[in-house]
């Protein structure tokens, strides 16, 4: 369908029926409309009319337990929101992508040459020559394609903005250039790949697979060519609360190594006891090693290990009380989550600046205003940027007036959970 066409459809309403199933509610597929359309011109502005095209989308993601157990092949609980980003895109035959974000120059990345190079760590291009290159290592076709982009996805605030961007490009090579035949995983574990190799960062792979496989998902890294993930049959919308995520404007740049030093000192305690990853060790051989690895690795590893092992038990605790709808229980391993990631996994500030500690001053008011009540947790990578909390609909009201009135109107954000991952829409 040409572009031109494309939008009048959407603003005939034709094309609800493809948002609802993405958007789920009425009132956000009005308000993702305009959105939709304003992207589509910029499309044609650039690109022209004349072609047919594609809209896509990939969520970003909210991780509901499993803080930093990913990398050492642990077990995660996470969920698909309704925030997105999404691509109007079309074929072009020159073996070149040319892709523009709203906001940002245009990426051009020629296909010709998909090798790394770490003079470009950190740029988009990069990181979407490593979603064509990881596809094609795995043996799919790629190809030259135009798209303009938009993302609603809040960027460093632990929604995995860079995720849904990744999964979203995997998702238009897999649509344009191999019939929507790439399965979720490959696309997640090229995404990772990109970010790895191209970008630079040393993610794990929570990130990509909650937002390419989409809903509420459990995940065990244990094997990660062959991640074991189910989806968890609950419905939130039932429970009674709502899912919040608070945006705290902490100065999140320069965390790379803080986010790479969490991964590093969990792999050095594995390395001690001779092996890679924690997740071969067996936790009470962990434990009952400890007394050994004081003199073998600092004591912050040996905390972070402590985390890991415990919060990989939470992951499966919680899990469990979902499933019997015991939401109650599960708002407790929820907080319980938190004081580990803030006590022994130490994500909530960085050392690098002790005295700026946004994520402590949020948890802290969400502890004075949901004890008893909700759940309160750091969300994602931590250091700075988001916390999590799970509200009581009748405390809604008060608990986002309290954290605006802290971090600034806007900041507190209430999330629906997308029943979808990455995807095609129209």
């Amino acid at each position: 369908m040409k572009p031109s066409e494309l939008i009048k459809r959407i603003e005939s309403g034709a094309a609800d029926g493809e948002l609802k199933r993405v958007y789920v509610t009425d009132s956000a597929v009005e308000n993702q409309k305009p959105r939709y359309i304003r992207t589509i011109k910029k499309f044609i502005e650039l690109f022209g009319d004349d072609r047919d095209v594609s809209i896509l989308s990939a969520p970003g993601r909210t991780e509901i337990c499993g803080n930093h157990t990913d990398h050492n092949n642990g077990q995660v609980l996470a969920a698909s929101i309704n925030l997105d980003a999404i691509a109007v895109a079309a074929k072009n035959d020159d073996n070149m992508i040319h892709e523009k974000s709203e906001g940002h120059e245009m990426n051009v990345v020629d296909l010709s040459d998909l090798t790394p190079d770490k003079a470009y760590f950190g740029r988009s291009a990069s990181m979407i020559k490593g979603i064509a290159a990881g596809l094609k290592k795995e043996g799919y076709k790629i190809g030259g394609f135009d798209a303009c982009t938009t993302s609603d996805v809040l960027g460093g605030s632990g929604l995995s903005s860079s995720a849904a961007f990744e999964v979203l490009l995997g998702n238009v090579l897999s649509y344009l250039y191999n019939d929507g035949g790439i399965d979720a995983v490959t696309i997640a574990k090229a995404a990772q790949y990109s970010e790895n190799v191209f970008f630079g960062k040393p993610s794990g792979l929570l990130d990509q697979m909650a937002s390419s496989v989409g809903t509420f998902v459990t995940i065990d890294f244990e094997s990660t060519e062959n991640p074991v993930i189910k989806k968890i049959d609950f419905d939130f919308s039932k429970s009674g609360h709502s899912l919040c995520i608070i945006d705290t404007h902490g100065n999140h740049s320069d965390l790379t190594d803080d986010y790479a030093a969490v991964r590093s000192e969990m792999e050095s305690v594995a390395k001690a006891m001779g092996k890679n990853v924690l997740r071969e060790i067996p936790a009470d051989e962990f434990f009952r090693s400890i007394p050994k690895l004081v003199d073998k690795v600092n004591d912050r590893a040996i905390l972070r290990a402590v985390h890991f092992y415990n919060e990989n038990t939470r992951v499966e605790k919680a899990v469990n009380a979902l499933r019997h709808d015991d939401f109650e229980g599960f708002k407790k391993i929820i907080t319980e989550s938190g004081f580990s990631s803030y006590m022994y996994n130490q994500n909530v500030f960085t050392s690098k600046k002790p005295t700026e500690q946004k994520l402590s001053l949020a948890l802290c008011l969400s502890q004075q205003l949901l004890e008893g009540k909700g759940a309160w947790r750091v969300h994602g990578g931590g250091f700075a940027g988001t916390i999590q909390a799970f509200v009581p609909n009748e405390y809604l009201e008060n608990y986002r007036q309290t954290m605006e009135a802290v971090f600034g109107k806007g900041s507190c954000y209430v999330l629906i959970i997308r029943p979808v991952g990455g995807t095609k829409i129209i």
